[in-house]
């Protein structure tokens, strides 16, 4: 089996002069920068269009693109925008500010889609596939209706009634296209941006969330694939108990879904929402797995997660149907969390590799399951993830207790796996346990960017159950990737056996 390393970099966060990271020449750098330092994998979080609390795991369309990750510099490259507007989009704030982002980038993007020839070849062959017309059909009337929630709008509208839809698409055919010229546009530059880095021999990681959002197309357009009233509001919402990150559980507010209806068509709607995302992507991480053995349901009204229920998937069934369109070993399982004897019996069904996280090691456990010496092969093994706090603010943040648990417990993983390295002093003991995550026996590493760097908690990506500013906002400069901290990656990659 081949060993394999890469990054995890979102798309939001890369270098950019116009506020937000994008599909254009930044990603290309990026792709560069990882090949310079060895690497075969660029890990990102969802690429799709985010609503309030900017969150990649709550969108309007489970399938979108996020109309941000556009490169503008590419839009005047095609003569869509002017040199001025691109000069006025300029925002290099230390994190992203997204509610300017909102303000200036959509008329941008209008005035792009005024000067776009609507009769060229490739837009129209993308417009007789439909593939966005759903999506193009609810941003429209969601702006026609003052962005009211679906299912607030009328209700001959809210129930997709086809008189209904035949006069909407009428009265508003020009907004509707401007919504599928913004997918159009977006999937053509992330596609090439994506066959630059296969060419190039990386691979792109992608990430599926379990659920989507009440307020999204996937409800819209099936409202019956979930527990809902006959107003499409949920009966219970998805979250997680009391655990690691929230000692009130997490109370996510997702509809969840009503399997009893998903297994009368054979799982259809999950099959094709994975056989789309594998088109994106070369590798799909299907975030909070467990949910797919027992998934956690809430009363809607709750303040908080800690009264709710566990309730069982016909998981078995689930995955036979998803095995007869799918290659199984395209797919990786986010199996944290609360875990028990079910899902690691699903995850053995599977055969999806799991994810261990070095962040949790070190608590003084000899018995635990993510120290580097007990990880296993089949395995995709992380410094940390992006809701953690960065290797860095773990150290910086860490107690006398945790600090010298970490660092006993380090010593002793190095022995274990043979290793020379020395703890010394803070950047010592981060660089360790890096080293650690090369040598182990799982497939693949991964590390966050921040932790390449070892950068401090003021570039933590996201503190679960909170909102906060910060949260999917943090930015990198082009000063942070030097060809000096690619070599260093890149002779540790080689050292370990992971160079491709």
């Amino acid at each position: 089996m081949q060993r394999k390393s890469g990054v995890l970099m979102p798309i939001f966060s890369l270098p950019s002069k116009y506020g937000v990271g994008s599909f254009g020449r930044e990603s290309y750098k990026f792709v560069d920068f990882l090949v310079d330092a060895g690497q075969s994998i660029w890990q990102i979080l969802p690429l799709v269009q985010t609503g309030y609390g900017n969150s990649p795991y709550s969108s309007v369309s489970s399938t979108s693109f996020s109309p941000y990750f556009i490169s503008l510099e590419m839009l005047k490259e095609d003569g869509l925008i002017t040199a001025a507007e691109l000069a006025f989009s300029k925002n290099q704030n230390k994190y992203i500010d997204y509610g300017e982002l909102y303000a200036v980038r959509y008329p941008l993007l209008r005035k792009a889609f005024a000067r776009f020839d609507k009769g060229d070849r490739a837009f129209k062959s993308y417009l007789s596939k439909k593939e966005s017309y759903d999506y193009a059909f609810f941003m429209s009337i969601k702006y026609a209706s003052g962005q009211k929630h679906f299912y607030e709008w009328d209700e001959s509208l809210k129930r997709r009634e086809r008189a209904a839809l035949k006069k909407f698409e009428k009265d508003y055919r020009d907004e509707i296209l401007f919504w599928q010229f913004v997918q159009f546009i977006a999937k053509k530059q992330w596609f090439a941006l994506k066959k630059y880095a296969n060419k190039k021999g990386v691979e792109i990681m992608g990430d599926m969330p379990l659920y989507v959002a009440l307020d999204s197309v996937d409800v819209w357009v099936n409202p019956e694939l979930y527990k809902l009233d006959d107003n499409f509001n949920p009966k219970k919402v998805a979250g997680v108990p009391p655990d690691y990150f929230s000692e009130d559980g997490q109370l996510w507010g997702n509809p969840v879904y009503d399997y009893a209806v998903h297994e009368k068509d054979g799982f259809s709607w999950w099959t094709e929402r994975l056989k789309k995302a594998l088109k994106v992507f070369d590798y799909v991480r299907i975030d909070h797995f467990r949910g797919l053995d027992r998934y956690y349901e809430v009363e809607p009204n709750m303040e908080n997660a800690k009264i709710g229920e566990w309730i069982d998937v016909p998981s078995e069934k689930l995955f036979v149907a998803i095995h007869k369109e799918i290659k199984k070993d395209r797919i990786i399982a986010e199996d944290l969390g609360i875990i028990d004897d079910g899902v690691r019996a699903l995850l053995k069904h599977t055969g999806y590799p799991g994810m261990k996280i070095l962040s949790f090691a070190f608590n003084g456990d000899k018995d635990n399951l993510y120290l580097p010496e007990r990880i296993e092969e089949n395995s995709i093994c992380y410094t940390g993830t992006h809701d953690n706090d960065t290797l860095m603010g773990l150290i910086e943040n860490a107690t006398e207790w945790d600090y010298n648990n970490l660092v006993n417990g380090v010593e002793s993983s190095l022995k274990a796996l043979e290793l020379k390295g020395r703890v010394e002093d803070k950047i010592s003991l981060a660089n360790a346990i890096i080293e650690l995550g090369f040598y182990s026996k799982a497939k693949t590493f991964i590390m966050p960017m921040q932790d390449v760097l070892l950068y401090g908690s003021d570039y933590r990506v996201n503190e679960p159950g909170t909102v906060k500013e910060q949260n999917w906002a943090v930015r990198f400069n082009e000063k942070d990737f030097k060809l000096s901290t690619a070599k260093k990656l890149k002779k540790l990659t080689l050292n370990s056996g992971r160079c491709v």
